[in-house]
């Protein structure tokens, strides 16, 4: 491979359409403000940079990415891309990586409002991550040891796991599809809202009114802290540790935990069909 190292870009296209190129140890900044500095570059390695421009890394395939800073100006940084993998890296800046498929991030911290939109086949190892609006309509993912600060996450999912984690977000996994989490910490209001087939196992959940008008929701060894007004309209199977504050007309499935505090089975559109008990 070609190799840059130790210099200073700042115009636009600096280095366009690029092939078998290592740039190592390179700034990119200045009062140019050039933006796309490696658009449309094949099998490229990226390794202890800094990125203070637009747009970086467009239309990219087979890119590597390591020990690198994008800060808060590399808005939009990772779109259209083919084959991305990123390693000991700080992401920084808005929208940092959408419409990109065969993804890979590890040990990394990222904080970028609209954080990985419409992606596909994307695995995350020991990530953190801060966004306003993370994981929407992604498919196919595979997350392990992510901590989230988020709001608005994991919604229209299709297909994924989620393990060992810890998630802080409100309305997360809303119409989400095929989506399993375990061994997870899931603090937030509204939780998972019109999923389809989201199974949770072993996992602590954590908000009001969570899981309701789902589908094919199933419930293992979990526990619920603060959970009131829970299965509204739901079609559940759930086995709880400890107790649920309120059950509130689960549509269909059967309920048991350790205790629940009222079960509410009143002013409901739908009849409930559910079984709900305590544990004997």
């Amino acid at each position: 491979m070609k190799k840059i190292d130790q210099q200073h870009f700042e115009t636009e296209r600096s280095l366009y359409n690029e092939k078998d190129l290592m740039v190592l140890s390179c700034r990119f900044e200045g009062p140019t403000d050039g933006e796309s500095p490696l658009k449309e570059g094949e099998r490229l390695l990226v390794k202890d940079c800094y990125f203070d421009l637009r747009y970086p890394f467009w239309h990219d395939t087979d890119l590597t990415v390591e020990d690198t800073t994008l800060t808060e100006k590399s808005r939009a940084a990772f779109w259209y891309d083919e084959g991305v993998t990123i390693k000991r890296s700080h992401l920084h800046g808005i929208k940092a990586l959408r419409e990109s498929h065969g993804i890979f991030l590890s040990d990394s911290d990222v904080v970028s409002p609209e954080f990985l939109w419409k992606c596909s086949d994307v695995r995350l190892e020991n990530v953190s991550v801060q966004s306003e609006y993370p994981f929407f309509l992604d498919e196919r993912i595979s997350f392990s040891n992510l901590t989230l600060e988020g709001k608005y996450s994991f919604q229209y999912v299709k297909g994924g796991l989620i393990k060992n984690s810890h998630l802080k977000t409100k309305d997360a996994f809303w119409h989400s599809e095929n989506l399993t989490v375990t061994d997870s910490v899931i603090d937030g209001e509204y939780l998972g809202w019109y999923s389809v087939n989201l199974h949770l196992i072993n996992c602590t959940i954590i908000g009001t009114q969570p899981l309701c008008y789902c589908k094919g929701l199933v419930l293992e060894n979990c526990r619920m802290e603060k959970c009131d007004l829970a299965f509204e309209y739901s079609e559940v199977e759930a086995d709880i540790i400890g107790t649920i504050d309120s059950v509130k007309n689960p549509g269909k499935g059967h309920v048991v935990a350790d205790k629940i505090g009222e079960i509410i089975l009143k002013d409901s559109k739908y009849p409930s069909e559910c079984k709900i008990e305590e544990r004997k």
